[in-house]
């Protein structure tokens, strides 16, 4: 049996957290169990993401973050903000010919957004 990989993602508001995620990723909510929220992808090929409420605030940088590789930055940005995330810089980042934005979610867990 090969590996799967699956995504968990602390938090202090699971309800809000996995909403977020579930809209930004359009995945679907798969369900819920005490402090999980689980989130797959409806076609299948990508990770699980596991929203595990917390206690804990987030303690500072996050160790790993999420990438999300689109076609257009700034139209996938804004989509995103009007979710609820925050853009940490106004213009993206452009090096080793690629260019991102990084962001925050509602809990303020820092991904980027990259040009495919």
């Amino acid at each position: 049996m090969g590996i799967k990989l699956e995504l968990c993602l602390d938090c202090n508001d699971g309800v809000a957290t996995a909403t977020f995620w579930a809209e930004a990723l359009r995945y679907r909510q798969a369900g819920t169990a005490g402090q999980y929220h689980v989130l797959v992808d409806p076609e299948g090929s990508g990770p699980n993401l596991v929203i595990q409420q917390v206690a804990e605030a987030k303690p500072g940088k996050n160790r790993v973050h999420f990438d999300l590789k689109v076609a257009d930055i700034e139209a996938e940005a804004t989509r995103l903000v009007a979710l609820g995330a925050t853009r940490v810089m106004a213009s993206p980042i452009e090096e080793h010919g690629g260019a991102w934005v990084v962001m925050t979610d509602p809990e303020g867990n820092e991904f980027c957004v990259c040009r495919a």
